[in-house]
């Protein structure tokens, strides 16, 4: 089995919805996922931009979402119990795409973890990442686009 990860509001590589983005409610897309493996205990969830400012000449990765604790039972994200960490505009939850040129991509990542990890305050993407070090076993990703009316 591999972990899968989808979003019934758009398909891997192509457009954001407007509702999930400045333009719109800007309010967090639905992800779904399957097939964890087993021994999954947890998982945790990155949203992040490679294409800031802009995609001809992209000079940093700007973090949209920073969740983790996601329970193993869960399927989506959505009301589960969920640890929020700090994204680049300095707050927990989901920022929504607003790029200021160009179509940019932005990375759906899920890991499936071998362990809760507990309580860690307002993690970057860089604690998480080091906090999921050694307990990642198994991850999937989904890519949306989109660019600011």
């Amino acid at each position: 089995m591999t972990l899968k990860l989808s979003s019934p509001a758009f398909q891997n590589n192509s457009e954001i919805p407007v509702d999930y983005t400045c333009d719109g409610d800007g309010k967090s897309p639905p992800l779904e996922w399957s097939d964890p493996p087993d021994g999954t205990k947890s998982f945790a969830l990155i949203v992040d931009d490679p294409d800031a400012p802009d995609p001809k000449a992209p000079k940093r990765t700007y973090i949209h979402w920073v969740v983790y604790d996601i329970p193993a039972s869960a399927t989506s994200v959505d009301g589960d119990a969920k640890r929020d960490g700090v994204n680049d505009a300095q707050r927990p939850g989901y920022t929504p795409p607003c790029p200021p040129r160009g179509r940019h991509r932005y990375f759906f990542k899920l890991y499936a973890l071998d362990a809760m990890l507990g309580e860690m305050g307002s993690p970057t993407k860089s604690a998480l990442e080091r906090a999921m070090h050694g307990h990642v076993l198994e991850h999937a990703e989904l890519i949306g686009t989109y660019e600011h009316a």
